[in-house]
């Protein structure tokens, strides 16, 4: 079982649409994908918080009242 900052949150997946909807929302987009990968290739309206720098610190940038999207995905 996963420990650490998140682990106690629901999981889902989530279809392009339903993401869509959730943005429109007021959703946050993260991609925890590393800065290399980031700046590469990223989803527009995300911001990169890397997986390994992800800590209470770091989360710190995130509003605590909108929902959060993570994703992790390497689209090239």
């Amino acid at each position: 079982m996963a420990s650490g900052l998140g682990a106690n949150v629901p999981r889902q997946v989530f279809s392009a649409d339903e993401v869509r909807q959730l943005l429109e929302q007021g959703a946050q987009l993260v991609d925890v994908l590393g800065r290399e990968e980031y700046a590469h290739n990223h989803l527009p309206g995300a911001i990169n918080i890397p997986i390994k720098e992800l800590t209470e610190a770091t989360a710190t940038r995130l509003d605590r009242q909108r929902p959060v999207i993570v994703y992790c995905n390497d689209f090239g």
